[in-house]
């Protein structure tokens, strides 16, 4: 078994560090020519198959109105994650997906220790496999994991580029998460090294989803969800055993917006106003 978070891969990047969104802030080294592949991969569904699977979640048509849950860790992240999925109700009404750094070069059984500590069901993600509420999805080692239309699942190859020296990094999968579900999406930033997550962060407020940060207190390296929070684009900062119930609340609003009538959502948004303003 292999689960520890890997730190010792740094490699040169010589690409220019570039620009994104409102008001141009500098983002992570190589995120041009990987947001482009993020953006070829959900207009084409282009990528390579990569052996997975333990555990098997029937395939499904996507429903774009659940929400999806795009959660990074690297350093603590094994009980951080055992934490967050072991508090959610086996009906949770959203699909969960996770990158975790973790070393390259040895199989990962992630999947099956969670698996083993959530009511939910947990696999290790491949290419083709499809988002469904109630399921965790885990990037595997060396492999970036991108959702794209329809709520499939595409990974890279192994020889991809590195984001923050990680590969799989956060970025790729908050950026495409974002970008097909929107206001659905949840982002959540864990215990961890680095910066990863921070321009993904951004691309998910920017789309109008929510973010959640790990507290200080209980990050065993607060590095991630700091910058993270530095962004100013983190909504909720919470200590680990606040995160689950936090997703449980998030998901259900989303699900209530979308049944609700259209009447009946105005005359609550009318009634939210009038309580602001006294």
């Amino acid at each position: 078994m292999n689960s520890t978070p890997s730190h010792n891969c740094r490699t040169a990047d010589p690409s220019p560090t570039l620009s994104a969104g409102r008001g141009k802030r500098p983002v992570f080294p190589g995120a041009g020519r990987l947001i482009m592949k993020t953006k070829a991969k959900i207009q084409n569904g282009r990528g390579k198959p990569v052996k997975s699977a333990r555990v098997i979640i029937p395939a499904a048509s996507a429903n774009p109105s659940f929400p999806v849950i795009a959660m990074a860790a690297s350093a603590g992240g094994l009980k951080a994650l055992s934490v967050i999925l072991g508090g959610l109700p086996e009906d949770f009404p959203a699909a969960i997906t996770i990158v975790m750094h973790l070393a390259p070069a040895h199989k990962s059984l992630l999947a099956e220790i969670l698996n083993n500590r959530t009511h939910l069901a947990v696999k290790e993600a491949g290419t083709g496999d499809v988002l469904r509420p109630a399921s965790v999805f885990i990037a595997p080692p060396n492999h970036h994991l991108f959702v794209t239309q329809g709520g499939r699942l595409r990974l890279s190859s192994s020889v991809s580029e590195k984001v923050h020296y990680a590969r799989p990094s956060a970025e790729p999968l908050f950026a495409s998460v974002a970008r097909i579900y929107k206001k659905n999406a949840i982002g959540v930033v864990l215990t961890g090294g680095d910066g990863d997550g921070s321009f993904g962060v951004r691309i998910i407020k920017e789309q109008g989803g929510k973010v959640i940060a790990q507290d200080r207190p209980t990050s065993q390296d607060f590095s991630m969800p700091e910058t993270s929070i530095n962004t100013g684009e983190v909504d909720f900062i919470l200590p680990l055993n606040e995160i689950a119930p936090k997703l449980i609340a998030l998901a259900g609003d989303i699900n209530r917006q979308k049944s609700e009538p259209a009447g009946l959502k105005i005359a609550r948004q009318d009634s939210h106003k009038k309580q602001a303003h006294g």
